[in-house]
């Protein structure tokens, strides 16, 4: 029998790994949809914060308030090894280089229930992008 239990996904995407009783972990890989050019959404959670940590590459969290829908914008360069938290009720989403790879804890299931979208304009996408582009240029 194993006592220390390891956890390592390489395929792209988001896959939750280690599902306990009222949390989970989560380990997100880089994918299209999470390419700068290509963030078309917000997402939020109602019932759990949501923690990120930076693994490898280069990722920027997205937070935004929703003022009469429309989201004011606020982006963070992440940086490996500390510990970023995303409140319950906050709307977000994260950008992605190629290569990057991020730990996710929240709440169990929160994937399968506890989530709304909030499409971005093509405004909100051009400010959005720009706010990034300047988040990754910044620690080049």
């Amino acid at each position: 029998m194993d006592l220390i239990e390891k956890y390592r996904e390489s395929k792209d995407g988001y896959h939750p790994f280690l599902i306990r009783e009222g949390w989970q972990v989560a380990q997100l890989n880089y994918m299209d949809e999470l390419k700068i050019g290509n963030i078309g959404k917000l997402d939020v959670h109602n019932h759990t914060d949501e923690v990120f940590i930076l693994l490898k590459g280069k990722a920027v969290l997205i937070g935004a308030e929703l003022k009469e829908d429309i989201p004011d914008l606020q982006v963070e360069l992440m940086k490996p090894h500390i510990v970023y938290n995303i409140p319950k009720g906050t709307w977000h989403n994260i950008a992605m280089a190629e290569g990057s790879e991020v730990i996710i804890v929240e709440k169990s299931n929160t994937h399968l229930s506890d989530y709304e979208f909030h499409p971005l304009s093509p405004e909100n996408k051009k400010e959005l992008q720009l706010l990034v582009r300047n988040a990754f240029e910044e620690n080049l």
